[in-house]
């Protein structure tokens, strides 16, 4: 072939090879700073598997500390400028080419998850609870967690010290993935945001240093279960996409609505089929209450808390709770406010079953962790009350609750690892008997949290009680109010039943001890007293933050 044909040939061929200007796929273009706090949480965890990777073993510790505290404060830092610079208003927006809704619920939420986090991780990281091993000290986490329950192996790793800082990366990613999934603005991002902090959450629960096999049951069980409401809520997905043809929020509701205008042949047939809408509806729904908590898809929740390490409990039962209402919000009154009349009845049903069942059951618990789990369910009740609302107060309302309700949990757990016998913590309610003789400061914390939990006037769960409640009264749930009153006079018993136990009985000779904890976990308890009776004596600028933060953008 001569060259001027080699290159006629070569011209054709380029040209042939380029697409049209139309047909070019563009680079995606990303608002960095808007993304600030979720970049830098989830790249401070990638930086934690490096030092995992490289760091001498007996400096990770230390390491993986600082690296977690310093990540997730300059997160809230990124967060408070992000609201202070007017994205939480007149800036709000849709980020990521539509991925990520950066709006006031969103940051409100993102600055919760991240605070309750800073406080949680103090816990996981303290060693002065347990007696030292072979001249090591320990925290809450098994020494190697590869290793068979009670093998020799396990044995060894006690003896050499060892200790599994990956819990640290883990925490961060789980947080990454709870930041993205109140934000997310499309069906997708909903769900790799889901599985983003559900998986770590199934590490986390398996590696108890004490009662391991307990804790690795509780991790399948919640792994069993999450995977299913995880294929749930990819079904849903799947419907509500065949049904609109995007899986993006705003088309979505378009849709729903019928103000869409550019109807395609093949979107006119599959917006006629509502069958499509509400299946697939109903199914995401059910990704979101397993993950709240609520009945009837709450089965996992006792047996989770009770056997993870009560730091991961904590942590758990907090963070997941506000970034799960978070996204349930978001898609409820973003994408379905033209289903108002079919979601409401049905989360009337679930909101009653929940705080009944939840109050009830709890009644009956003789382990502290479990107690509290019901108790947690009970509240999902509550909060789901503001949720059908669907007013902008019934949105502040669950706003301020989530805040509230997430600082006292955090508080309770932490109070919960620090009453100790020979066998680690001592969870069963008879052994808490005497406590406020034995060490009255501890008992006089934990009643705070307990009666924050009841809803007693001059603790912020009175306050978030209270506003979740006007909220549903004024938006036409009257019924659902005196409901949720008489669950919380039913809950009221059983948290009184406690603090009766811990000041009015007398304590058993072999009962427990109380240990006294580092400046770490002194920290997180100190918090959460500070925040509840903030929040009870003087809720007016909070409440009145989350009345600002309560506007979604579409």
């Amino acid at each position: 072939m001569s060259a001027s044909a080699a290159v006629a040939v070569h011209s054709l061929w380029t040209t042939a090879a380029e697409p049209a200007a139309a047909d070019r796929i563009g680079a995606p273009a990303i608002e960095y700073a808007q993304l600030a706090p979720t970049l830098i949480v989830v790249g401070a965890a990638v930086v934690g598997v490096l030092l995992e990777a490289f760091v001498p073993r007996r400096a990770r510790y230390h390491a993986q500390m600082f690296l977690t505290v310093v990540a997730l404060a300059a997160a809230f830092a990124a967060v408070v400028a992000l609201a202070a610079g007017g994205h939480a208003t007149t800036k709000a927006g849709i980020v990521a080419m539509g991925a990520i809704a950066v709006d006031g619920p969103a940051l409100f939420l993102q600055g919760t998850i991240l605070l309750t986090s800073l406080v949680a991780v103090f816990t996981f990281a303290e060693r002065r609870l347990d007696p030292a091993h072979h001249g090591h000290r320990v925290d809450s986490f098994a020494a190697e967690a590869a290793a068979v329950p009670g093998s020799e192996q396990e044995k060894a790793a006690v003896k050499a010290g060892f200790t599994t800082t990956e819990v640290f990366p883990l925490v961060l990613f789980a947080v990454g993935g709870m930041l993205v999934f109140p934000a997310a603005n499309d069906l997708l991002t909903l769900f790799i945001a889901l599985e983003v902090f559900s998986l770590p959450l199934y590490l986390l629960c398996a590696v108890a240093r004490r009662k391991r096999l307990m804790s690795q049951e509780a991790a399948v069980k919640y792994f069993l279960l999450g995977a299913f409401s995880s294929a749930f809520l990819l079904f849903g997905v799947a419907l509500m996409y065949g049904y609109a043809g995007s899986v993006s929020y705003a088309r979505i509701a378009d849709v729903v609505d019928g103000s869409v205008s550019d109807i395609t042949p093949a979107l006119a047939q599959t917006m006629g089929n509502d069958v499509l809408l509400l299946i697939g509806f109903a199914m995401v729904l059910m990704g979101l209450l397993f993950k709240v908590g609520a009945v009837p898809f709450h089965m996992w929740t006792p047996d989770v808390y009770q056997g993870a390490p009560t730091p991961v409990t904590g942590f758990m039962a907090a963070a997941t709770k506000v970034a799960a209402f978070g996204a349930m919000l978001r898609l409820l009154y973003v994408v379905l406010p033209g289903l108002r009349w079919d979601w409401r009845p049905v989360m009337w049903g679930v909101a009653i079953v929940t705080m009944l069942a939840g109050a009830i059951v709890a009644i009956t618990q003789t382990d502290i962790k479990r107690l509290l789990a019901y108790s947690s369910i009970a509240h999902a009740g509550f909060i789901l009350a503001g949720v059908i609302a669907a007013t902008p107060d019934g949105v502040s309302s669950v706003l301020f609750y989530l805040g509230a309700y997430s600082f006292v949990t955090v508080g309770a757990f932490a109070v919960v690892t620090l009453v100790r016998d020979a066998g680690g913590e001592a969870t069963h309610l008879s052994k808490w008997a005497g406590l406020g003789r034995r060490s009255p400061l501890v008992a006089a914390v934990f009643a705070v949290f307990l009666l924050a939990f009841a809803g007693i006037p001059l603790t912020s769960g009175f306050t978030g009680k209270f506003a979740v409640f006007k909220a549903a009264a004024e938006g036409g749930a009257g019924a659902l109010v005196v409901i949720g009153v008489i669950s919380s006079a039913i809950a009221a018993f059983f948290y009184i039943r406690v603090i009766v136990l811990m000041f009015f009985s007398e304590p058993k000779p072999e009962g427990p001890t109380v240990a006294v904890p580092s400046p770490l976990t002194m920290t997180t308890i100190a918090v959460g007293v500070a925040v509840t009776l903030a929040l009870g004596v003087a809720p007016q600028y909070f409440l009145d933050l989350a009345g600002q933060a309560g506007v979604f953008v579409r």
